[in-house]
């Protein structure tokens, strides 16, 4: 079906402070620095051609030591605890609703989009009435700001799942 609006691909993150101090916006800009990087990041990120390989080719990633890999549910941990200074997220984490964190625009568009989308089948749409109108109202209905808010509540504010679709549900209605 037609994407929900949100593309759940990778993040570059970074601490806000240090954004500021260095004056960092993009990736070419985090690139540049000379120091190098203390990176944080899933063993999945590490593997995939689309994850490090490939961000370290497109724009010349410097590395201080050794990626630190770690369960994603550690990654903001690490980087609030200066343990490492750039993560690789998820650019719908919940944590990034917090403005202590600073996502680096992908400026040479290495990360591919993952938009969400609902995958039926044709005998599920027929069988089930109203079931293709109710799944197509929810296209286009959530953008990356929303689903990083949702997931905060979720996930930082470990708010219960049905009661956070229903309130967004009735946001959505007004």
């Amino acid at each position: 079906m037609d994407p929900l609006g949100f593309n759940n691909t990778f993040a570059m993150v970074t601490l806000r402070h240090i954004a500021e101090v260095h004056h960092f916006r993009t990736l070419s800009d985090a690139a540049a620095y000379q120091s190098g990087w203390n990176l944080g990041a899933g063993y999945e990120f590490i593997q995939r051609p689309d994850g490090l390989p490939g961000l370290r080719k497109a724009y010349g990633l410097r590395l201080a030591q050794p990626v630190r890999t770690m369960d994603l549910g550690l990654l903001y941990a690490a980087l609030g605890q200066h343990l490492v200074d750039l993560a690789a997220g998820n650019s719908t984490d919940g944590q990034l609703s917090n403005d202590e964190f600073f996502v680096l625009e992908d400026n040479k568009h290495y990360f591919p989009p993952y938009q969400a989308a609902f995958v039926v089948r044709d005998a599920a749409l027929s069988s089930i009435p109203g079931l293709e109108d109710a799944l197509k109202e929810l296209s286009g209905t959530l953008n990356d700001r929303s689903m990083r808010e949702l997931n905060y509540q979720l996930e930082g504010l470990h708010r219960s799942g049905p009661k956070v679709v229903a309130e967004w549900l009735a946001r959505l209605k007004h």
